[in-house]
């Protein structure tokens, strides 16, 4: 056999599971990023299933990352009385303040399904 090519495999194992069990199979392969033959293949031979990073959440955090970092520029240009921001007044730095808040909320959340992934517990 020549490198590269894989075996065809012509043994099938026939599992019973409940409706939830298969979903919950499901959810996990597609957590890993692989089909769900390949998932209970490696799980039931033991192998370690490397993390597979939700590229979405990446760029989710990425973005909430970025609004923190313009939304924190602002706050500091007017802490250091830039003149940019002279037209800020006492409701403008709250609503600042109230956005800062709420982006760091969303990011705990994102942050929390990343760790978390939906269907696990």
């Amino acid at each position: 056999m020549t490198e590269g090519r894989r075996k065809p495999r012509y043994q099938h194992l026939r599992v019973p599971v409940l409706p939830e069990e298969k979903a919950a199979i499901e959810a996990l392969a597609k957590q890993a990023r692989r089909p769900v033959a390949r998932y209970l293949r490696e799980v039931g031979q033991g192998y370690k299933l490397h993390s597979a990073v939700d590229l979405d959440a990446v760029r989710e955090l990425a973005r909430i990352n970025g609004d923190l970092g313009r939304l924190g520029g602002l706050l500091k240009l007017w802490l250091a009385g830039d003149g940019r921001t002279a037209c800020f007044t006492p409701a403008t730095v709250q609503v600042l303040l109230e956005r800062i808040a709420a982006q760091q909320d969303e990011l705990a959340k994102v942050m929390q399904e990343v760790v978390r992934p939906r269907g696990r517990t």
